[in-house]
């Protein structure tokens, strides 16, 4: 379904959610658990470029991408026809049984794409969640240590190491106890909210002083199998850390053997105007997982990892019945043509321009908003009661996303606090789509 298919333009036929929404609402209610989340009460038909349609004909602008998936857009021209291709062929072997070429294909250009002129190896399993787990796993076999170090504000899945390496309690942990041991917890750089109390510019390096105290005092380096972290929080709210902060983390897990894994699921593959987030800052990581943007639209994780590292890992220990499948190593094969060919990362750059024009001004013009951060295609309005306490006000992220939902905006909420709302086009969005979508979010924001 390409953009000449579905026109390009917000179109509200009837009041959100329509009668057609309503309707498969009731169905969804009585067929699956209330624990399944929702952003908004309408259902897709059809979607391209930067608009989803709905079952009742209203075109929404899409400022989700799915929760960061839909970098290329939804079926895109080269996915749709790379996955047309592999289904007539076979939609599935395992891997491990026959192996296919494609899969081999995509661990190349893993290999290929992830920072540092370094030997590496990739494997595919089937979300983000398993490649964070898969990624410990790793690590703990490589090292022969146990320990484990996350940050605050992280999410890493909704597995039970996922959600044990997760920081926020409700809704991810709350009652599904209990978790992971050997799971510690370490500040993360927050310029606007310093964990140790820094000024903005100095929480980089300051925050990197009191994890490292906490590993060497609470747990000790010697024991510490891996530091997970993402190099830009995403759930989180997006949170760029300070300068100083990842480099600095990166050079101690070197000097004291600790496996150093980026979580580039949300941030990586092309958001932030980079392949990986975790360039910006220089930082070569031992082992990088990705997800969301990797597949085009598709299910698939990925790991990879510094080949002395994995291929430490006995024969059998590592692998998935689904995991790179073919039907979704072809659809990421072709997503990666579509970054390169329509220069995706450069799109997500002039996005951020973009963003910053329309947000930045928030800052100075409305006391409820504490702070905005843009990093490529990535950017967050973080929504406070009092600017010089910065008490956090859910409640008027919740009433700006409602706004801009009944606008035919989609939006997402984020952040800890709940207070963060949090913007992911599509990279193929049009400039004239986005600013209006924009437009709209400002209105919102500027009303309260």
């Amino acid at each position: 379904m390409t953009s000449a298919q579905v026109p390009q333009r917000r179109e509200i036929a009837t009041s959100l959610p329509g009668p057609r929404s309503l309707e498969l609402m009731a169905r969804r209610r009585a067929a699956v658990p209330a624990g399944v989340g929702g952003t908004m009460p309408v259902f897709a038909e059809r979607a391209a470029g930067g608009i989803v349609v709905d079952v009742d004909g209203n075109s929404l602008i899409d400022l989700g991408a799915g929760i960061a998936v839909l970098t290329v857009g939804s079926s895109a021209d080269k996915v749709v026809e790379a996955v047309h291709e592999q289904v007539e062929r076979f939609t599935h072997t395992c891997f491990q049984v026959t192996p296919y070429e494609s899969y081999v294909a995509l661990a190349e250009r893993l290999n290929g794409l992830v920072p540092g002129n370094i030997e590496r190896r990739s494997f595919f399993v089937n979300s983000g969640a398993e490649a964070v787990e898969n990624a410990v796993k790793i690590a703990r076999a490589s090292t022969g240590r146990q320990a484990v170090v996350a940050f605050d504000h992280a999410f890493h899945g909704r597995t039970l190491l996922g959600m044990s390496l997760t920081s926020k309690a409700m809704p991810y942990k709350a009652g599904f106890g209990p978790l992971a041991p050997e799971v510690y917890r370490a500040p993360y750089s927050y310029p606007y909210r310093c964990p140790v109390g820094a000024p903005a510019s100095e929480c980089g390096p300051a925050c990197a002083e009191a994890a490292m105290k906490m590993m060497d005092k609470q747990i000790g380096a010697d024991r510490i199998a891996a530091l997970v972290v993402e190099p830009v929080l995403g759930e989180g709210g997006v949170v760029v850390p300070g300068e100083g902060f990842l480099p600095t983390l990166a050079s101690y897990c070197a000097d004291n053997g600790i496996i150093f894994v980026a979580d580039e699921v949300q941030a990586g593959f092309g958001r932030t105007g980079r392949w990986f987030s975790c360039e910006h800052w220089g930082i070569v990581p031992d082992i990088v997982t990705t997800a969301k943007g990797l597949g085009g639209g598709l299910p698939i994780g990925g790991v990879t990892a510094r080949a002395d590292i994995v291929d430490s890992i006995h024969p059998g220990g590592l692998g998935s019945t689904f995991g790179g499948n073919p039907v979704s190593c072809a659809a990421a094969l072709a997503a990666i043509e579509e970054v390169e060919q329509h220069g995706l990362l450069e799109r997500a750059a002039a996005i951020g321009s973009i963003f910053e024009r329309y947000l930045l001004p928030l800052v100075e013009d409305v006391p409820a908003v504490g702070d905005v951060r843009v990093i490529g295609a990535m950017a967050a309005v973080e929504l406070v009661a009092d600017g010089q306490s910065k008490l956090p006000d859910p409640a008027a992220a919740s009433k700006v996303l409602a706004r801009c939902h009944e606008e035919g905006v989609v939006l997402l909420k984020a952040g800890t606090f709940d207070n963060v709302v949090r913007i992911l086009p599509p990279l193929v969005i049009g400039d004239d789509l986005l600013q209006e979508g924009l437009e709209i979010l400002e209105k919102a924001v500027r009303s309260l």
